[in-house]
């Protein structure tokens, strides 16, 4: 297989905090030897939006947590997707997520699971983070540890609501961000080899 394979990040940032964390995720997916990544923001539902995320093997959605959920313009785009479950058109796709909030809980966890059950009426396989709980789940934690929102379903941020995206997210919310990008081009990868493994086995005497 030669052609890279396409992972593709789409999502919504309303003061750039969102967009830092989803450029650390594509980061981390385009490190993989084999992958291309893409950032889409999906406040411009336009053609070409449409065209990225039909190609794509991996979508990982990303958006701020805005009163415990995915902003207004996620929430916009998922609904635009309708024509896309009809057809079935991200079915078997991989899928992934991450959000940021100002609060370190922030109900974070809902806008994920949301994100999840998008993927899930997509057809889509879910993605974990991958990654075990840091900072205050033991007594031996650190700020700068990776996971340190201690999230199993995605990525999670917190940005302070009087800094701006200069300065926040914080560097081990970041490196968690990269570290989701590249769980999910790893596992982009050994899902396209494995399905080209399925469709064209080796024949044995």
């Amino acid at each position: 297989m030669s052609a890279l394979i396409p992972v593709v990040v789409a999502y919504h940032s309303g003061y750039g905090h969102t967009a830092r964390q989803a450029s650390a995720v594509a980061e981390g997916a385009a490190s993989v030897p084999g992958v291309r990544a893409g950032l889409r923001d999906v406040s411009t539902l336009d053609e070409s939006l449409w065209e990225a995320l039909a190609e794509a093997e991996a979508i990982v959605f990303g958006s701020p947590t805005y009163m415990g959920a995915t902003s207004a313009v996620f929430q916009r785009f998922a609904e635009a997707s309708a024509p896309v479950w009809a057809a079935r058109g991200w079915q078997g796709k991989l899928a992934a997520g991450f959000t940021n909030s100002a609060g370190v809980n922030g109900n974070k966890d809902n806008a994920l699971l949301s994100m999840t059950v998008l993927a899930a009426q997509h057809g889509m396989n879910w993605v974990p983070l991958g990654l075990v709980p840091g900072w205050i789940y033991s007594s031996g934690g650190s700020p700068e540890d990776l996971n340190r929102m201690g999230s199993f379903v995605g990525a999670m941020a917190q940005s302070p609501s009087d800094l701006g995206p200069d300065r926040s997210p914080s560097d081990a919310d970041l490196r968690t961000a990269r570290h989701l990008g590249e769980h999910v081009a790893r596992t982009a990868l050994r899902f396209v080899h494995g399905r080209e493994a399925a469709a064209h086995p080796a024949v044995t005497a």
